[in-house]
């Protein structure tokens, strides 16, 4: 499996913007896709954003296209979610999330980062 670490997380301004950053160790980082993922309290894990091993295709959520970028760097061994206009329903763990395609569906990811906290404040 690949270990993954989120950062970049915090408190922000409601139409302000964050960049999270997922760093990958213990495996090649290129053999996988890589998803975005956030956990609401009290909701379900829900899919963000996913980008394919070379970086070429993403799919996104309808309610952050537009808004949110996924992209990674495969010299880095990480991936980025850059979130901009935020809103207050953005607000949740985001999680990071290895797997084989860019799927929308968390069973379709073997390896899990601990999570890093999105806060948008009024």
């Amino acid at each position: 499996q690949v270990q993954l670490v989120e950062s970049g997380g915090g408190l922000v301004q409601a139409g302000g913007s964050l960049r999270l950053s997922c760093a990958a160790s213990g495996r090649t980082f290129s053999d996988y896709a890589m998803g975005w993922f956030r956990q609401a309290p009290g909701k379900e894990r829900e899919f963000v954003a996913a980008v394919d091993r070379g970086g070429g295709a993403t799919n996104y959520a309808s309610s952050v296209k537009g808004r949110f970028t996924i992209s990674r760097d495969n010299n880095k061994n990480t991936v980025y979610l850059q979130m901009n206009k935020l809103k207050l329903e953005d607000t949740a763990v985001y999680y990071c999330a290895a797997g084989v395609g860019t799927s929308l569906f968390t069973a379709d990811y073997g390896s899990w980062g601990q999570g890093t906290q999105v806060t948008v404040s009024s």
